[in-house]
């Protein structure tokens, strides 16, 4: 499997493609990353240094991807947070082209707007560019409850209501819906779920909450959902594979102390989850 990844990175710290990449290719996938900032770290610190990416440059890297003839082996296109409305364009052009190069190709937008704690942190333009021009090409999108609200203009929070949001956001044009954090009054204390929606049905899987915040997790999630789906085309199989090596990899992160995602010392758990939490069909 080959993943065109158009994400940022940083030098310290994991998140974007900089979060992505490793533990795809843990799990065997070959990736193209293209770089849309190149920060010195995530902008959750407050300061960082580093330049954004132009439009222009970006898509001159996939261009020059293309000079090589090899789009038509890209079986994924995967875009996450974009730092300016510029690089939306460029993404629905590149998956335009990796799909008229390889029709069976598929798209997965991780369409990061914000969270229900931090409310939106992008720029003004990017929640509706997201909503009105990119989204509607996608085939597989993985927002947080948060974002599927934003995206439908509802309001998520009990599984039905979920279910309806997520039908809703397939509605606009993705097939596929994985909600990387459902938070519902009625769940168990100290619990988190994620859910996944597609063609087949619907299947949430339920996990302890971990008392922190770990920024790049959600680009881990959507990166590892994205292959083992596209691999297996097995909705439920590919969210138990996904939920333990996150699970895991955030239970080492909490365990080390460190701020940072432990994503080099959770290897293991990427290459071989231990498929410890149960997938309940709920639709």
């Amino acid at each position: 499997m080959k993943i065109l990844s158009i994400q940022s990175a940083v030098a310290y710290g994991h998140v974007g493609n900089s979060a992505a990449v490793f533990p795809l290719q843990r799990i065997g996938v070959e990736v193209l990353p293209v770089y849309t900032v190149n920060f010195s770290n995530h902008t959750g610190y407050g300061a960082w240094r580093g330049p954004l990416i132009s439009p222009d440059d970006v898509r001159d890297v996939i261009t020059g991807i293309e000079e090589r003839g090899v789009l038509g082996q890209i079986d994924v296109v995967l875009s996450g947070y974009q730092g300016g409305e510029g690089i939306g364009d460029v993404i629905i052009d590149a998956v335009a082209r990796v799909k008229a190069a390889n029709p069976d190709a598929v798209y997965a937008c991780d369409p990061v707007m914000g969270n229900a704690k931090s409310g939106c942190f992008v720029a003004p333009a990017i929640p509706v560019l997201l909503r009105e021009r990119v989204v509607p090409v996608a085939d597989i999108i993985t927002p947080n409850q948060f974002e599927l609200g934003f995206l439908t203009g509802t309001e998520p929070d009990t599984i039905e209501s979920t279910l309806a949001s997520a039908d809703a956001a397939r509605a606009m044009g993705p097939r596929t819906v994985l909600i990387t954090s459902v938070e519902r009054p009625d769940r168990e204390p100290d619990t988190i779920e994620m859910m996944v929606v597609d063609d087949s049905g619907a299947w949430i899987v339920q996990t302890p909450l971990l008392p922190f915040k770990a920024n790049g997790s959600g680009d881990v999630a959507a990166a590892l959902f994205t292959a083992h789906y596209r691999g297996t085309g097995d909705a439920a199989e590919a969210l138990a594979r996904t939920t333990s090596s996150v699970y895991d990899l955030l239970r080492t992160t909490h365990e080390s102390g460190q701020r940072e995602l432990q994503l080099v010392e959770s290897q293991e758990f990427y290459a071989h989850p231990r498929m410890q939490f149960e997938v309940t069909r709920v639709r």
